[in-house]
Order: structure tokens, then sequence, then C-alpha cells
């Protein structure tokens, strides 16, 4: 199986506080046995190509569940993954 990295970036819409759906989401990127790199505006993810899709699916239907949210995604099978992962 091929190895991807993802960086992610999650913005919930109109929403009282944005932090627990976003340590929701890392929590789930977590669980599902990703690498995860956290920065400022975005999270770095890798790990094996249908691992990725498959998390980044469910933390975005979980996002959901809390209101309106929006996902940008970018993946890449050439990046080199950050020192250590």
């Amino acid at each position: 199986m091929a190895q991807i990295s993802a960086q992610v970036s999650l913005y919930p819409l109109r929403q009282p506080s944005i932090g627990p759906t976003i340590r929701e989401t890392v929590r789930i990127l977590r669980e599902q046995g990703l690498n995860v790199e956290m920065g400022p505006m975005s999270t770095l993810v890798w790990g094996e190509e249908e691992t990725v899709f498959a998390a980044l699916r469910q933390a975005f239907h979980r996002a959901t569940e809390g209101g309106e949210v929006v996902m940008v995604v970018t993946f890449s099978n050439a990046c080199p993954r950050p020192e250590g992962g």
C-alpha cells in the first residue's frame, strides 16, 4: 500500500467555539493510527493511503455533526514526511 501525506485545515463555521471540533478531528486522526503533526494553521497527517482517506472522511462527518464546516485537504505521495515520521 502507498504511503501518502495530507495537509488538513478545518474551519467550523458559525459555532460558538472552534476548539472542540478541531480537537475531536485530531483525536479521530490519531485514533486511526495516523502520524499527526499539528501546526498553527493546519495539521499534517501521514500513513497508508486508505487509512488517511478513511480517517479524513470520518473526521469530516463527525465535524458536520456540530454544524457547518469547511475542510481543505492537500494530498501528496511525493512530499517528505516530517522528521521522525
